[in-house]
């Protein structure tokens, strides 16, 4: 008989729960590599149990972490198929792993919104500035200076005028955290006619299908709102 070899921790025994993730990853893989597409059937638990070499249970415990996070719709006497469209499930988990830190959340905002609105600028409609438009209208009767609504309204017409179903996913989510920080800045310190302002002036950059006015004017008014984010989420403030 040969000499028993000694391993030094150097090969991990594999559990269940990365046995799920290597699952996962080899069924998002069949979208990445155009093997099936957004809508098509998977193969059915049989079918991937032959393909992963797994048991049931860890097919079934992959399959159930993709339909919560979107990826899949599981149907009882149909199968399991890719959604359709990109949902917000993924981007909500990341948001809220991330909801401590809140000036990182303002900065994501920033990046995307500024892209967004160039998009806009292409693509915007008529009745979308009409809707813009009304969301201005109604800040000018406002008895506060609590605007919140409005200008989430307001961002939300901007990023559907993009026409880009992937920022679906993402923009609906990142609004409501980001309206949280929103709450967190004191009414003393919010100023409507100067939001109202820079509103206007988005809106104008839009309605004149300007790209490059649309991302100055609303870089300005985003970065107006962050700077009194970071004042209020200051812990001496």
């Amino acid at each position: 008989m040969g000499e028993k070899k000694e391993f030094e921790g150097n090969i991990k025994s594999v559990n269940r729960k990365s046995l799920s993730k290597q699952v996962i990853d080899e069924i998002i893989d069949l979208l990445m590599t155009g093997q099936l597409k957004p809508g098509e059937r998977l193969p059915s638990e049989f079918e991937l149990m032959e393909i992963c070499k797994v048991s049931r249970p860890v097919i079934r415990e992959a399959l159930t972490s993709l339909e919560v996070m979107g990826i899949v719709n599981r149907k009882t006497r149909n199968g399991t198929f890719f959604s359709k469209k990109v949902g917000s499930g993924p981007f909500s988990m990341m948001l809220a792993l991330s909801a401590g830190d809140l000036l990182s959340i303002c900065e994501i905002r920033v990046a995307l919104e500024l892209g967004l609105v160039t998009l806009a600028a292409e693509k915007i409609t008529d009745e979308d500035l009409a809707k813009l438009k009304g969301t201005i209208d109604r800040m000018k009767v406002l008895t506060t200076e609590d605007s919140s609504e409005e200008d989430k309204e307001f961002h939300m017409i901007i990023a559907q005028s993009a026409k880009n179903a992937l920022f679906e996913g993402v923009i609906n989510p990142l609004q409501q955290f980001h309206h949280k920080i929103l709450e967190k800045i004191p009414l003393e310190e919010r100023d409507l006619k100067e939001t109202m302002r820079q509103h206007i002036e988005i809106y104008n950059a839009l309605e004149k299908r300007d790209p490059i006015a649309a991302y100055a004017s609303m870089y300005h008014h985003l970065n107006y709102v962050r700077q009194k984010a970071i004042k209020s989420l200051k812990p001496d403030s």
